[in-house]
């Protein structure tokens, strides 16, 4: 996949609630998983070995924000993180928080669903999502929705 039709490249990859030179944190349209991040290296580059040290160490900051705004928010029972980028190989990590009732747990999101109710979101969530990482990294730029 090139930089030309990496949808990740060509789009912010979902609702963006903060940005910086860098990277940005999205929340995806994950409908079974309401607070579903994705933390995304701006550039196209595939894995994590190909940033240099202090950009991976940015990197994981934000990831680390992405995780802590979920607690803070949405006081999950358990929050997975995962870099893969099998389908889409430009370097992102999700960032997913996981509740005793959602449709998957204890499963991998992407496992045996074992029921059909999501849990259920916050009020506000993207706002309250957006005021917590940009509490926590600074005046990024953020989506004027969030």
């Amino acid at each position: 996949m090139t930089r030309n039709d990496c949808p990740l490249c060509r789009t912010d990859g979902g609702r963006l609630l903060w940005r910086d030179s860098l990277c940005r944190v999205i929340h995806a349209d994950e409908p079974d998983h309401p607070g579903f991040l994705r933390v995304i290296w701006n550039t196209h580059v595939r894995e994590m070995t190909d940033l240099a040290p202090a950009d991976r160490n940015a990197l994981m900051r934000v990831v680390f924000a992405a995780e802590a705004a979920l607690r803070e928010v949405m006081a999950p029972d358990k929050v997975n993180l995962a870099s893969l980028g099998n389908v889409v190989p430009h370097l992102h990590w999700h960032v997913i928080p996981r509740f005793a009732d959602d449709p998957h747990f204890p499963n991998p999101v992407w496992g045996e669903k074992r029921h059909d109710t999501p849990h259920a979101p916050p009020p506000d969530l993207e706002a309250r999502l957006a005021a917590a990482l940009h509490a926590l990294l600074g005046a990024g730029r953020g989506s004027e929705n969030a």
